[in-house]
């Protein structure tokens, strides 16, 4: 009897101990799994239009909630404020000057299919992460033709600009008409362990500012013009679309091994008397048009926390990489966010960005359409204008956020100066 007493308790115990190495050993197995990347993309939205950065008319519970569980940086900066050479930086994690996508559209009179040759020639995110054993898919906005030109192995978008082709095509479908194109993408990967890349650019809270009623109904208010509060829902419904389709992460259990990035394409400021931007905001370099916030989150691998830091849209791509354990191509510019955030407020060094021309105004040398050149250090912004009409401006971010009232100072314009043509002097003299 006590002979089996003790080789019972022997067979338990061995059996308890093969357990605790199979549950470590999958464990293990789960943390070796890269992480998967979903990339929020907002279109069209101003920097502040957030509740977690203190508005109290834009309402975006499920963005608040996704700021509390990560990272969240309060300046971020895009390269550039128009849509398409926002969003090759995003893909390319380069500047429009290095990629060579300054415009929305071609000059007049050239198709279309002439502009997308820059982007073949990069080598993009979704290029890296497919290397190393990812799938990519493309939804919403995207400028470049077929989605395979930027590396995704997916995606909505045709690109064929004989069938209406510009900006995204089918793919704007995504977010207004619903998330099964992701959602089904998600599944699919998620049931084979294979990590993927979602790019999520919803054409939201981008014009037609056209709301569901439930969302303009919460938006409206005595004395707020019915073009602010268009406004105000679609970036309502842009977060709950966001919520959405956090909730099917959350469902399936991919939240725990997915990296959330937030960004916005380029700022937006709404006109009271129509349904267009206000001056100062998209397609200019002033804090309307290129501020946004970035956010990062992963539970259990980024720590909640806020960091005042300026940082620029290029160092997204290299933080993605980084996070993946690849390494950014020497090519790119950016910086590690996660290593900016834990060294301080001189981690990461001037922020730049430019300003170009809505229609690329030379296919052969796409940078004569700049319009400025801007960097930020510290709580202190330089714009050069290409205009000679139109003297440098600068500006202290800390007493004067909304750029209303240049300072006079020569030797902070010169220092300035200087940084802005060390990092790139602008276009060659034609």
């Amino acid at each position: 009897m006590l002979r089996f007493l003790h080789s019972l308790a022997c067979g338990i115990f061995l059996s308890l101990f093969l357990f605790f190495v199979a549950d470590r050993a999958g464990a293990q197995e789960v943390n070796k799994r890269p992480p998967n990347i979903l990339l929020i993309i907002s279109d069209d939205q101003h920097g502040d239009d957030f509740g977690f950065l203190g508005s109290d008319v834009v309402k975006t519970p499920n963005l608040d909630r996704l700021a509390a569980s990560g990272l969240v940086f309060t300046r971020g900066y895009v390269a550039a404020p128009l849509c398409r050479p926002s969003l090759a930086t995003l893909a390319t994690g380069l500047h429009p000057h290095q990629h060579g996508i300054t415009g929305n559209d071609p000059p007049k009179g050239q198709p279309r299919e002439s502009m997308l040759a820059r982007i073949d020639a990069c080598t993009t995110l979704p290029d890296l992460l497919v290397k190393n054993g990812y799938r990519a898919m493309q939804t919403g906005k995207w400028w470049e033709g077929a989605p395979s030109r930027g590396g995704f192995t997916e995606g909505m978008t045709h690109g064929d600009p004989t069938r209406g082709g510009r900006h995204g095509d089918v793919g704007l479908n995504i977010g207004r008409e619903g998330l099964k194109a992701a959602t089904d993408f998600i599944d699919d990967c998620e049931s084979d362990e294979t990590p993927w890349l979602l790019w999520y650019a919803p054409f939201l809270p981008h014009t037609p500012h056209n709301p569901p009623e439930s969302f303009l109904a919460s938006a409206q208010a005595p004395g707020v013009p019915d073009s602010v509060a268009k406004y105000r829902a679609m970036c309502a419904w842009f977060d709950a679309t966001c919520g959405d389709l956090l909730g099917h992460l959350d469902q399936t259990g991919a939240r725990e091994h997915t990296l959330v990035v937030f960004v916005t394409d380029n700022g937006w400021i709404q006109r009271e008397d129509s349904g267009g931007f206000a001056p100062r905001s998209k397609r200019t370099a002033y804090e309307g048009g290129v501020r946004t916030p970035f956010m990062l989150s992963m539970p259990k691998r980024i720590t909640p926390a806020r960091c005042e830091t300026p940082v620029s849209s290029v160092d997204l791509p290299a933080t993605i990489l980084q996070f993946c354990g690849m390494v950014a191509p020497d090519s790119w510019p950016g910086k590690d966010l996660l290593q900016v955030a834990a060294g301080g407020a001189n981690a990461r060094g001037p922020v730049f960005g430019a300003a170009y021309t809505h229609d690329v105004a030379d296919l052969a040398n796409p940078t004569r359409g700049l319009v400025t050149r801007y960097v930020v250090t510290g709580n202190h912004k330089l714009l050069l204008h290409v205009d000679p009409d139109l003297p440098p401006e600068l500006y202290n971010l800390a007493e004067d956020p909304t750029e209303l009232h240049p300072i006079d100072d020569a030797k902070r314009i010169s220092e300035l100066r200087r940084l802005l043509d060390a990092w790139w002097p602008g276009p060659k003299k034609f």
